[in-house]
């Protein structure tokens, strides 16, 4: 299965290829996305992205994890959340937003077994 791109992005709007549904914050994996709801793990801007945010998406068979912080990067990833994901090993990538869908895309049109966790607002 191939990651899906994603294919519209702006402030507290995204779309990814093939899924009827807008998300405003999304995991994507190959062969499927769903809405990344920040109140199953209690998550917040800070401490910011927790291990329980990217477990269902790191048992996808992925090699490699995009983690977007936001259009103004308010979303902290603390150095244990990447820990756990280098510890899971899979590759990860911390990019402001805009930056890390184009990465994703770039990755996922490559044939990579990429996954990806986006906040689309601040």
């Amino acid at each position: 299965m191939s990651s899906p791109q994603i294919s519209s992005l702006s402030w507290g709007h995204m779309k990814v290829k093939g899924c009827s549904s807008s998300y405003k914050d999304c995991k994507v994996w190959p062969g499927g996305s769903r809405a990344w709801d920040w109140t199953e793990t209690g998550t917040d801007h800070r401490p910011g992205v927790q291990p329980a945010d990217l477990e269902e998406v790191l048992k996808k068979g992925i090699e490699l994890l995009v983690i977007g912080r936001g259009m103004s990067e308010a979303l902290q990833v603390p150095s244990s959340t990447l820990d756990f994901v280098r510890q899971s090993g899979v590759d990860v990538r911390v990019l402001q937003t805009e930056k890390a869908v184009a990465e994703y895309n770039k990755l996922a049109g490559q044939g990579a077994k990429v996954g990806g966790v986006f906040h689309s607002t601040c």
